[in-house]
């Protein structure tokens, strides 16, 4: 991982049934992110949330992706 890269981390099953449920949403609401994305953890499969963490100053915003 490159210092100026987003953190990307892969969330587990409990993790992705909190997140839709809190946003009642669907797993295909979510923005996408391609399965070839070299930011992407090595262990993740089509269908995977990834939550992206950015820096920017002393805040840390956070987004969702699922893998395509």
């Amino acid at each position: 991982m490159h210092i100026l890269q987003s953190k990307h981390t892969k969330l587990n099953e409990k993790e992705v049934k909190e997140l839709l449920a809190k946003f009642n949403i669907a797993r295909t609401q979510l923005p996408k992110i391609k399965i070839d994305d070299p930011a992407l953890p090595e262990n993740c499969q089509v269908e995977d949330i990834v939550k992206i963490e950015r820096k920017e100053d002393e805040q840390v915003f956070t987004y969702f992706r699922v893998v395509i």
